[in-house]
């Protein structure tokens, strides 16, 4: 599989381990991969920042980023401080920040923007995710302007969940690598 856009890896807390999905795709792709400085005890604030670095050094119009649970927020908080729009972003398994089941080490990720996105996006998220509801998610989608795939009873959608090599997410990235 080939892609256009240059695709940024954006992982949640604990950044994502070597099984998950995001490490595959970009150990097959060669996808770029944000790097935070603390992954266990997260600050929204700061990963912010990471990822408003990142995206510096490419060029926004051919960049699609690709955020996996905390990152979703962070990259929603991004949007809403830097207003950079991108090619596109894949947002998968958004925690809700705004829950009870949130890591209560994660802060400033509370509350959630609302916000419209100003790039094409695509939230995909399960029926039984522990960190978010489907209902929320939902929500989140509607909120920023997003596709919604609901794709079943599939946890996190991360390794816990069955999700090491995920070939279906690939072809829902494809979707807005070819915008």
């Amino acid at each position: 599989m080939q892609f256009q856009s240059t695709i940024l890896l954006i992982p949640g807390i604990g950044n994502s381990g070597l099984l998950h999905w995001q490490t595959i795709w970009g150990r097959r792709y060669g996808f770029a991969r944000v790097k935070q400085n603390d992954w266990e005890t997260p600050t929204c604030a700061d990963w912010v920042s990471t990822l408003n670095s990142y995206v510096q050094h490419y060029d926004p119009k051919n960049l699609v980023l690709v955020a996996h649970s905390a990152a979703c927020a962070a990259l929603v908080h991004w949007v809403r401080q830097y207003n950079v729009r991108v090619k596109g972003a894949l947002l998968v398994a958004p925690a809700d920040a705004d829950a009870a089941t949130f890591p209560e080490e994660a802060t400033g990720f509370s509350p959630v923007p609302l916000i419209k996105l100003p790039f094409p996006s695509i939230v995909v998220a399960s029926t039984n995710d522990h960190f978010v509801t489907l209902e929320r998610a939902q929500q989140f989608a509607t909120a920023w302007g997003s596709e919604f795939v609901n794709i079943g009873d599939a946890g996190h959608i991360n390794v816990a969940s069955g999700y090491g090599e995920w070939d279906d997410g690939l072809e829902i990235l494809k979707k807005l690598d070819s915008e």
